[in-house]
This record gives structure tokens, C-alpha cells and sequence, in this order.
């Protein structure tokens, strides 16, 4: 599951801790007639949660899911004061992240205590709240009860930070019960943007939709209706910040003088430089000193920046507004969606077009999934060749940009649907189908391999690749990799064959890093820049204790692994395979994903070139963007410091010029959740 779609639901799940985690038949078991929530998208039903009251003011949840075998089974007691707040609270069991572990409690003097597998502390109560790091996902049900009483003024929370709700409007659905009237309301403080919820008549919780909605048993199918409402307000509040930052004033012409600049399609750096803009497009290059500024033109001077290419994320799951609006403040100003729901892609191309969101232009795919409850949510499900065949088609239809196969396909359904794909220009890749290897699925018909834990699946003994639509598709790479032999006449053919097609690789080295080598006591490499201007509660869920051990391993063990699948992206480049730089997350994380392919052995001008003219070239769109050259659209990024000299000043975005609008890194960071500039 991305994380991206997990940060759109109200609780993060939690970390591991190198104990052992309570086992699912330590659990607590619903009693009959206990409440009951399920965990669903349009592919299926993915868990449950229940909740019931205990003896003591006591409220119990239990949650079990498992997302294409990426399995949670946590319960939590909570235990309320006379004031209706809990003064304690205990959570066991295990997320896909490792042990869920987590306590609070109010002593007799009023001092709070906490502890989880990432942190601990001790503050006085007061009228604060406790925010937990994990839990299930329904526990939050309390935390908003509070929000609605407190109204305006919000809560203050422990460990930091402060929350609030706005409720809207009204809706009605029908479930069970017959009619029920909800409300959508906005809550203020957890992420980085406003996060929908919903309520019953009375204010109380009701549910959470989005591509995986949390609803009371038997309200499933008003899941996309819920989400739909709440889109369509969402989109309402960045209408205006999109028309705040695409101003007229914002595309008068600009030169950025004696800058050093990065020529993408060379692959170097080409110092005191002159770059005209105007009238969206680069108008002229040339050195320092020679090109004259239009009347009324902006005048920046460069000495001390690097002038760049607009930035690319070639594995960008879009459809969160504001997740897009934080794009282009770090420098995106452009994407390949692996992944996006027809409808939701529609109207990003459409409201950007208007004007109405200011977001990176970009390319979508759409995943295509076996009908089984391993089923990736969020895509269109089929039954046979045949379906798969008229998916393609129905992608093709909505004017989409490729076809992205998924786990859980029946191998044979591939070739079929991947040769109707390219005869209609489409683009096809995914994840391997579980029994076939990253080769099969190439000579089958795809053009890219999404991930490394797939493509080293190349290496995996059978029984890992056999059940690669499960958790065995992190589990096998991070017990085998360490072993793997990345010299050995197979792998080395097998690099050559992926060079000779032309396959593209879309490694997302930033998804493993942190589950396979972090152990609580420190925020990954990806994040860590962004943590002291992030919201409290964001930074904190960023600090990760890594994939649970398993088979005697250690966190050695997995570390080696990783280092192996980073040492795979090297042997790649070197064979000539085409790389794309991908995050499968917020898109904070793209400077983290080069910094590694430099460990992996590229070139600070190769690394770059992953996230400017090499996505370019495989969209089709490096006749207009991916490099800096007159004439091309102005899609392009000014930078604090000498980027030649580290990768990680690409993160200190001074101005972003995306379609020739000349937007403020600083006014864009503000607007999209961070409180400064990253360090």
C-alpha cells in the first residue's frame, strides 16, 4: 500500500520494536453485538474493526486486516476519566510495520506518560489530549468527540501540536437502517492539510472514505459517494490557492542571470549562465552578460543557485490535492501516476487545465487486478483474458497514458492484455504478477518493471515467487537479497536482455530504506530534512522501527539486503537500462531516491537525469519539457546552493516556474503544510 493513501486516514499504523509483538490469539475477542466497522475499497473488503465497552469506563477496539498480504491485528483498551478523556490507554499486537505497541497513562498527580516503540515522555496533563502513534484506526472516534466540543478554539496535544474541526455540509445515504443523515467535516493539526472525517446527525463519528473508507457494517457502498463529496469540497479550498499563485502578475518575464545551470540532455553542469522566460516558454540561453531584460521583467540573480529542469516523480499515486499543491513546492513540477482511479485523473487533468489546482503536469496510469481479495484497491478488477483486454480498452477510452498490471493477475492473462495495451499506444508496467519473474513479465509485453523488490524477484527461489501477491514480495527480497550474487552470469544476462529491450526501471529504493533498516531511533534519511517543518504529528509517524524480523534474521540481515537491492540499481545503470526516479510516497523522498542511485554508483549528473529528461523521454513529453533549452516549456526549478556539489540542495527550492508562472518557494512551503525550508 503506498503511503500516500495511508496518510489520508486518520491514524498512522505503527513500528516494530525488536520484542516480540502479541500474537493475534493474545488479542481480545469481540463479544457477539459488539459495533462493527469495516475497511474497504472498490476491489473488496479489506479488514474489520469492533468496538465494545468494558467494566471501569473502559472501551475496547480490535482491528485485523490484511491489504494484499500486508497484515495488521492490534487491539487497544482505553480507559476514560470523569472529564470524558482517556487517562490511559494500552494497544498490542502488529501492523505490516512491525509491534504496535503503545501505553499512556495519567499518574495521581497528573502527569502523563507515554510510551511507544519510537518514543516515550512524561508531561503534565493538563488539558491536554494524548495523540497516539498507532492503534486502531477507529480509536480516534474519542479525539474527535473532543474536537467537536471544543469547537473553534481546538485541543492542545501531547506529545505537541494542536488540532481542530470545521464542520460542513450535510448528506444523506442509505444503509441498514434506511436513511441516514451525515456531515462532512474538516479537521485541522494531524497532517499537513485538512483531513476529511465524517459524522452522524449528532456530531458524533461516523466514518472515513476515501480509496480506503472506514464505515460502519453495511454502509460500504456509500463509500464512493462520501469520497466524491469530500473531493469536490477539498478541490473548493484549492481553487483559491491555485488562483492566489496563477496570478497574471506571476508570468510577466524573468531572467535568471549568471546562474549555474544543469543541462539535462548532456548530463552536465554548465556554470554563469543567462535564462530568459517569457510568455510561459524559455526564451533564450545564453552566457552571462548577454541577454537583456524585457521592460518590466523580474530580475533574479543566480550567483549561489543552480537553475534546473523541473523535477519528476515517476511514481506519484495522484489524487490528493494538496499532496499536489506540496509537489510543486518541492520542486515537482511534473509526474507519471503508476496508478490513479479514471475519475480522479480526469479531474485533475481538467481543474488544472481551468486553472483550478495547482498541481505538476503529468501522465496516469490505471492498475488492472485479478477479481481476489488480494486485489489492489483502487483498481479495475477483471475475471479472464478477456475482461483484461476490455480494461486496457476502457483506459485507452478515458485518453489515459498506460496500463499497470498488478500482483494478483493471472500470468496468462498478461500477453493478451499487454499486446492490446501497445496496440493502442498505451504504456505498460506494474508489479510482477505472483509466479512470474521480472523476465517473464518483460518478454510478456511490459515496457517498465515498477520497484526493486520485483526486479530482484529475478533472483528468488521459487516459493517467493510464487506467492509474490503477498507480503513474500518484501519477505523474499529481505531474506535472499543479502545473498544474492548481482556478478553472476544469470543476473548479468539478465541486465543485458533489459537493456537490450529498452525496459524501464522504476526502482523506489525510498520505500525499502526505511522499513528494512530502521530500528525506532531515528527518523529515515528521506524524511529527516523535512521533520522540524513538518506538523508534530507527521514528523512523529516518521520515525519507524522497520519490517518485524522474521526466521532468525536480524536488523543486520536486512540492512545487507537493501544494500544488495541498492547495489542492483548500480549494475543496472551500468548495463545501459533506463532508470526513473520514483517515490511511491508523498514526493518529499525524490532527493533521498538520487542520493541513493549516487551510492549505487551513478553520477550526480546521471542521478538527476533520473528525475528530469530520462521520465521525459518516457512520456513522450522531452519535446516540450525535462530539460532547459529554448523554446520549451517553462518547467523549471531554482535552487539555494551548487547542486554539482550535493544533491541535497535540490531540496532548497527558492522559485518554481511551472508553465512560465514564477511562483515563491517560500509563499508555495507556507501554503502546503511545511513551516521553512527543508535543512
Amino acid at each position: 500500500m503506498s503511503r500516500t493513501m495511508l496518510a489520508a486516514l486518520l491514524s498512522a499504523t505503527a513500528s516494530v520494536s525488536n520484542a516480540a509483538p502479541a500474537s493475534k490469539d493474545q488479542l481480545m475477542t469481540p463479544p457477539a453485538g459488539a459495533r462493527h466497522y469495516t475497511i474497504s475499497s472498490t476491489a473488496s473488503k479489506h479488514g474489520d474493526i469492533w468496538s465494545w465497552t468494558m467494566p471501569g469506563q473502559r472501551i475496547a477496539y480490535r482491528m485485523s486486516m490484511s491489504l494484499r498480504g500486508w497484515v495488521t491485528e492490534t487491539d487497544e483498551l482505553v480507559t476514560l476519566g470523569r472529564d470524558g478523556r482517556p487517562r490511559a490507554l494500552a494497544i498490542r499486537g502488529f501492523t505490516d510495520s512491525g509491534d504496535a505497541t503503545e501505553d499512556f497513562s495519567v499518574d495521581a498527580v497528573g502527569v502523563a506518560h507515554w510510551k511507544t516503540v519510537v518514543d516515550s515522555g512524561s508531561e503534565p496533563f493538563g488539558a491536554k489530549r494524548y495523540n497516539s502513534y498507532g492503534g486502531p484506526w477507529l480509536a480516534s472516534e474519542s479525539d474527535i468527540e473532543a474536537l467537536v466540543t471544543a469547537g473553534a478554539n481546538g485541543v492542545d496535544l501531547l506529545p505537541t501540536g494542536h488540532a481542530s474541526i470545521a464542520i460542513g455540509q450535510a448528506v444523506q445515504i442509505e444503509g441498514p437502517q434506511g436513511s441516514k443523515t451525515i456531515k462532512l467535516a474538516f479537521i485541522k493539526g494531524y497532517g499537513f492539510s485538512p483531513s476529511p472525517v465524517w459524522l452522524d446527525k449528532d456530531n458524533h463519528f461516523f466514518g472515513n472514505a476515501g480509496v480506503i473508507s472506514l464505515l460502519p457494517e453495511g454502509y460500504e457502498k456509500a463509500g464512493p459517494k462520501l469520497k466524491d463529496i469530500q473531493d469536490q469540497a477539498t478541490a473548493t479550498m484549492v481553487r483559491e490557492v491555485a488562483h492566489r499563485f496563477l496570478s497574471r502578475g506571476n508570468r510577466t518575464p524573468t531572467l535568471v542571470g549568471h546562474v549555474l545551470m544543469f543541462d539535462s540532455v548532456a548530463g552536465r553542469y554548465l556554470p554563469n549562465r543567462d535564462v530568459l522566460i517569457a510568455d510561459g516558454k524559455v526564451a533564450a540561453v545564453a552566457a552571462a552578460g548577454t541577454i537583456k531584460a524585457p521592460a518590466g521583467a523580474t530580475v533574479i540573480d543566480g550567483r549561489g543557485k543552480t537553475l534546473l529542469p523541473g523535477l519528476w516523480d515517476s511514481h506519484q499515486h495522484v489524487g490528493d490535492d494538496w499532496n499536489l499543491l506540496q509537489n510543486v513546492a518541492t520542486g515537482m513540477t511534473n509526474y507519471r501516476s503508476p496508478g490513479t482511479m479514471i475519475e480522479e485523473a480526469l479531474s485533475i487533468y481538467r481543474r488544472r487545465a481551468a486553472g483550478d489546482l495547482l498541481a505538476p503536469d503529468g501522465k496516469i496510469s490505471v492498475i488492472i487486478d485479478r477479481k481476489d481479495p488480494l486485489a489492489a484497491q483502487g483498481a479495475l478488477t477483471v475475471s479472464s483474458a478477456a475482461e483484461a483486454v476490455a480494461a486496457v480498452d476502457k483506459v485507452k477510452a478515458a485518453g489515459l497514458w498506460g496500463a499497470k498490471f498488478y500482483t494478483s493477475m493471472n500470468p496468462a492473462w498478461i500477453a493478451p492484455a499487454a499486446a492490446e495495451a501497445h496496440r493502442l499506444g498505451l504504456h505498460v508496467h506494474g508489479h510482477v504478477p505472483a509466479g512470474m519473474r521480472p523476465l517473464d513479465a518483460v518478454r510478456a509485453g511490459y515496457d517498465e518493471i515498477t520497484h526493486i523488490n520485483f526486479i530482484i524477484m529475478q533472483a528468488m527461489p521459487q516459493d517467493v515467487v510464487d506467492k509474490a501477491n503477498t507480503a513474500a514480495r518484501l519477505e523474499g527480497p529481505a531474506k535472499y537479497g543479502k545473498d544474492v550474487d548481482l556478478d553472476s552470469p544469470a543476473m548479468k544476462a539478465f541486465y543485458a536482455e533489459l537493456a537490450e529491450r529498452h525496459t524501464i526501471i522504476d526502482p523506489t529504493l525510498t520505500v525499502w530504506e526505511p522499513l528494512m533498516t530502521s530500528d525506532g531511533s531515528a527518523i529515515s534519511p528521506e524524511y529527516a530534512p523535512f521533520a522540524d517543518i513538518a506538523p508534530p504529528s507527521v514528523a512523529r509517524g516518521w520515525k519507524i522501527g522497520g519490517y518485524p524480523l522474521f526466521g532468525g534474521l536480524t536488523r543486520d540481515d536486512f540492512r545487507k539486503s537493501f544494500a544488495k537491492m541498492v547495489d542492483l540499481v548500480g549494475r543496472l545503470h551500468q548495463a545501459g537500462v533506463p532508470i526513473v526516479a520514483g517515490t511511491d510516497g508523498y514526493g518529499l523522498e525524490l532527493v533521498r531516491e538520487l542520493e541513493l542511485y549516487q551510492q549505487a554508483g551513478l553520477s550526480n549528473a546521471a542521478a538527476l537525469q533520473t528525475a528530469t529528461i530520462i521520465p521525459a523521454r518516457m512520456t513522450g513529453m522531452d519535446d516540450r519539457i525535462g530539460s532547459i533549452a529554448a523554446g520549451k516549456t517553462a518547467d523549471i526549478i531554482l535552487v539555494d546552493g551548487d547542486v554539482s556539489s550535493s544533491l541535497a540542495n535540490l531540496r532548497h527550492v527558492n522559485t518554481v516556474f511551472l508553465d512560465g508562472y514564477r511562483l515563491d518557494g517560500a509563499a508555495l512551503r507556507q501554503a502546503s503544510g511545511l513551516s521553512g525550508m527543508p535543512k
